[in-house]
């Protein structure tokens, strides 16, 4: 076991709870981070213990992810009733049956008019891509070296404020994201614990978009931070191996305090 000792005790705190809420990042907290998102897959052990976390009576697990709800559901490859909140709070499916609104007329051709803004700027970046979101994009720079990666960021910036002063501009790590409507992570975790109800929260992420998450935690509930970087999150783990590890043992304290009976 690499957990912490303190971690250990407060996820055996956590697992007490009756009802709990275990909601989690997907890229570089589930999945290894790859030069293809599309490629992204959960590993094998992280995987397994989801699955069985989901099938325990008093659990409800939900994947929260900067990824459209449609990507987020084809990499995460868990059963269609998971609730998923994808593009960081604005796509929400809390079951399989759940229809999500559209986009507005409006909204459309602003996204229309950032992505014909952009394309050009990050065609003539080698390795720089767009990524298409259903109420913007984001522009990703993890295979550009750093100045050019710098500099593409900057100048999407620019651009994209230019052209559309309204827009919510939100960075992560090597991706810089611009939508027509305004959600963070955190408003995504509020929206669970309203339908959801649980007594405590557990939520794991890596990125610096995982911190607004963690900012609307309780005192029940537990931050996990996923790597070295700075973090308001109480506790750290090193990667998803450990990530998993964590889910694995939340796994058997469920059972071991007879909560999963």
């Amino acid at each position: 076991m690499t957990l912490a000792p303190e971690l250990l005790e407060a996820l055996e705190r956590f697992a007490a709870h009756e009802r709990i809420l275990v909601a989690l990042d997907f890229d570089g907290t589930l999945a290894p981070e790859v030069d293809d998102p599309s490629m992204a897959r959960a590993l094998p052990e992280a995987l397994d213990a989801l699955v069985r976390l989901h099938a325990l009576p008093g659990v409800t697990l939900a994947l929260i992810s900067g990824r459209s709800l449609a990507s987020l559901a084809a990499v995460s490859e868990l059963p269609a009733d998971v609730p998923l909140i994808g593009s960081h709070g604005l796509e929400m499916r809390f079951d399989a049956g759940d229809a999500l609104p559209a986009l507005g007329v409006a909204d459309r051709e602003r996204v229309a008019a950032l992505l014909a803004r952009l394309a050009p700027l990050v065609a003539a970046t080698d390795g720089a891509w767009i990524e298409h979101k259903p109420a913007g994009c984001a522009v990703h720079t993890r295979l550009v070296d750093a100045v050019a990666a710098a500099a593409l960021t900057r100048a999407v910036r620019v651009a994209a404020l230019e052209r559309d002063g309204a827009l919510t501009v939100r960075e992560g790590k090597n991706v810089v994201e611009f939508a027509v409507r305004d959600a963070t992570k955190g408003d995504g975790l509020l929206a669970l614990r309203g339908r959801f109800a649980p007594e405590a929260v557990l939520f794991a992420g890596d990125d610096l978009t995982d911190e607004d998450a963690f900012a609307v935690l309780e005192p029940d509930d537990l931050a996990i931070k996923v790597g070295t970087a700075a973090s308001r999150a109480a506790y750290r783990v090193a990667d998803p191996a450990t990530v998993a590890q964590l889910l694995q043992h939340l796994n058997d304290l469920r059972h071991s305090l007879g909560i999963a009976q």
